[in-house]
């Protein structure tokens, strides 16, 4: 068997260079030489291949987009439904996918998971909220204790209103580890902190998990 390297496509004219970079269509700068050539070969129509051009610089930006909400996120362990294993969950089979339609969150709809400790309640939320942030939506982690400590520094500062209204711009937020152990001895926490992570999420669907 006989391997033949395929040669580069020629690069792109200097001045469609500059151009493409000013109109910052970096993805289809990125894909133009290998689609051009392409097109030149297989004598593509130019509508193709203007399609062709525009749905790279499309999907690019897509992808970029959903990078950005991840790490805006601040998900903490990348656990997503590829890495779920039902036989270590008590939470019913039909549970999880009947949530990964996404469909409560398009109407605002609140989701509480409880259970004991170990049957994969934070990984559940996790992969709901991967599943959210694929789908193009906006997602807001927070621990009850890391909420409570973002807006007592905000009413500290003076800042409580701005706060938020970035809090709320998330079409989920989330809220892990409620629970009541580990708050037990800070009586602000649990005042002040529940009453606040329900009263911010007014409109938005919230995912709790305990």
């Amino acid at each position: 068997m006989v391997v033949t390297a395929q040669p580069a496509p020629p690069p792109l004219p200097e001045e469609l260079t500059a151009l493409l970079r000013r109109m910052r269509l970096p993805y289809l700068r990125g894909a133009a030489p290998e689609v051009l050539a392409t097109a030149r070969a297989q004598r593509w129509d130019p509508a193709e291949t203007l399609r062709v051009l525009l749905t790279e610089e499309v999907a690019g930006r897509d992808d970029a987009t959903r990078r950005q909400h991840r790490r805006a996120a601040g998900l903490p362990a990348g656990k997503t439904f590829k890495s779920w294993r039902e036989a270590d969950s008590s939470i019913p089979a039909p549970t999880p996918p009947a949530l990964a339609t996404l469909e409560w969150i398009g109407r605002a709809e609140n989701l509480a998971v409880t259970g004991p400790s170990g049957t994969e309640k934070t990984h559940l939320v996790e992969a709901l909220a991967h599943a959210a942030i694929d789908a193009g939506r906006r997602v807001a982690w927070f621990t009850l204790e890391s909420l409570t400590a973002t807006v007592g520094r905000a009413g500290a500062d003076g800042s409580v209103a701005r706060t938020i209204t970035k809090i709320t711009r998330a079409d989920l937020i989330v809220v892990d580890l409620c629970r009541y152990r580990d708050y037990a001895e800070d009586s602000d926490v649990l005042g002040g902190g529940r009453v606040m992570a329900l009263g911010i999420c007014a409109g938005r669907a919230v995912g709790v998990s305990a």
